[in-house]
């Protein structure tokens, strides 16, 4: 499996997962499975937004898009860090 780990801050949560939801439909068609957001324990406009993905590329053409771009303006993103991780392993304890 393929996966994206992005880090980033917002400005406001609340604002922000507005445009994450109202994205939903254009993330599947790119090739996004599924995915889970977090946010740090100390700053709740710390986002982690962890997913699951068709292929690397599918990712990589959706978040470098110009209209990803914009999307990320709109929603208050700072400066977001994409990390592409290929799965090894999975195991529950």
């Amino acid at each position: 499996m393929k996966y994206v780990l992005i880090i980033h801050e917002v400005a406001d949560y609340s604002a922000w997962k507005k445009v994450f939801d109202t994205a939903s439909k254009i993330r599947k068609e790119a090739g996004e499975l599924s995915y889970q957001v977090l946010n740090y324990e100390k700053d709740s406009n710390k986002i982690v937004h962890f997913s699951k993905w068709t292929s690397h590329q599918d990712a990589k053409n959706f978040f470098e898009s110009p209209k990803l771009v914009r999307i990320r303006e709109e929603a208050g993103v700072k400066s977001p860090d994409f990390i592409y991780l290929d799965e090894l392993e999975v195991g529950i304890l």
